[in-house]
């Protein structure tokens, strides 16, 4: 493992106001010594982030909640070091289907900007200096689109993306909160070339992989666990995932390092006479259940000791404001153990008092690192 795995850290944070021109206006609780500036605002649900090989700062729009046609890709542009923001935003891309997340990629000698909807990866070239989408598309994949009243759920709309040694993977969220799929895309990682051909499921049975990303040869990835079982289990998870192997979607659940059967879709393998696959490997870290990891990044390098070669998770939080479930950026120490970077997003159970929710963060340099918030529609900017 190369974690620092540092269990007893604790990391000193301090109070800093930050005022959005929605009205808006929040206390987030950083690392003491640290700044916060709102570096761009104004969009709607800003989502993941991707440096262009031009070393520009691109991002989705998911727009909305709801299985729309209505999502946009961002660039933000000429940066001020002054006031630590962005001079200028671009609308790139409009009309999309919930883009979740975009990826650059260089595929024999020519750059591409990578597309991931919910129906669909597609890829464009990428000419350095583009402020629109050029050249013809090239669909590679297609995915289930049923949308949020699809007759078995349709529950996970996002596509996430990831590559690694000439392979472009992508994660597919299974269509409901827990059932035996009827499609056997769902609720897997799936690899391919870069130009969509060679298609193959490199990982099974993960419900919801907002997030997957490859650190020292190895995939990772944030999962979200089913809900409506227990208050207080299962955890979501955050570790790696590998070729070949089931994580035990929707047949078991993960809590306190321990893994257990779910025993009604176990009895519903039963009936239908369904093969149940073995017990799944454990995930490295569990969250505390409904805390919702989403984006994350590896800080290799940062200036900062208490930060430098670990995982930095943004939970987005319950949608159950009540359970004051995650609605922070945290730093993984550890098995199950993990620290608050950034906090107060919510200041308590009602509605009213979830004032942003952090979706991905992304190390800028090593100094400093970008966090969105896809409640207020707005990219912060950390540094030291």
């Amino acid at each position: 493992m190369f974690f620092s795995l540092n269990t007893k850290a604790q990391i000193k944070l301090a109070p800093q106001p930050v005022a959005l021109k929605n009205g808006v206006n929040m206390k987030l609780n950083i690392p003491a010594g640290y700044h916060i500036s709102v570096a761009a605002e104004g969009m709607r649900r800003l989502r993941f982030l991707a440096k262009s090989p031009d070393g520009r700062l691109f991002c989705t729009d998911m727009h909305s909640l709801a299985d729309n046609q209505r999502g946009r890709i961002y660039i933000f542009d000429n940066w001020d070091n002054t006031t630590k923001q962005f001079r200028k935003t671009t609308l790139f891309a409009d009309k999309l289907h919930n883009p979740n997340q975009v990826m650059f990629y260089t595929d024999k000698g020519i750059n591409y900007i990578y597309i991931a909807e919910t129906d669909k990866l597609s890829r464009y070239p990428y000419y350095s200096g583009d402020t629109t989408l050029t050249g013809q598309q090239q669909i590679l994949a297609t995915f289930p689109a049923q949308g949020l009243s699809y007759k078995y759920g349709g529950w996970h709309l996002t596509r996430s993306l990831a590559q690694h040694n000439g392979k472009i993977y992508v994660s597919v969220g299974s269509s409901c909160n827990a059932c035996i799929e009827k499609e056997a895309i769902r609720a897997t990682i799936i690899e391919m070339n870069p130009d969509g051909s060679a298609q193959k499921t490199f990982a099974t049975g993960v419900r919801n992989s907002v997030a997957i990303k490859w650190v020292k040869d190895r995939l990772w990835g944030t999962m979200m666990s089913r809900d409506l079982m227990k208050p207080d289990n299962p955890e979501d998870m955050f570790g790696i995932m590998e070729q070949g192997k089931n994580y035990g979607w929707p047949f078991y659940a993960q809590n306190g390092q321990k893994i257990y059967p779910d025993k009604q879709m176990m009895d519903s393998a039963r009936l239908q006479n369904i093969t149940v696959p073995p017990k799944p490997p454990l995930a490295f870290c569990g969250f505390k259940p409904h805390s919702a990891p989403l984006g994350f990044d590896w800080f290799s390098n940062f200036s900062d000791p208490q930060l430098t070669n670990n995982f930095l998770v943004a939970l987005h939080g319950s949608t159950s404001v009540w359970r004051q479930r995650g609605n922070a950026v945290v730093m993984i120490t550890g098995r199950d153990k993990y620290v608050d970077v950034i906090s107060g997003f919510q200041t308590g159970k009602n509605k009213a008092d979830r004032l942003g929710r952090p979706c991905d963060v992304m190390m800028n340099d090593a100094n400093s690192f970008f966090v969105t918030d896809d409640k207020n529609g707005a990219l912060y900017y950390v540094w030291k």
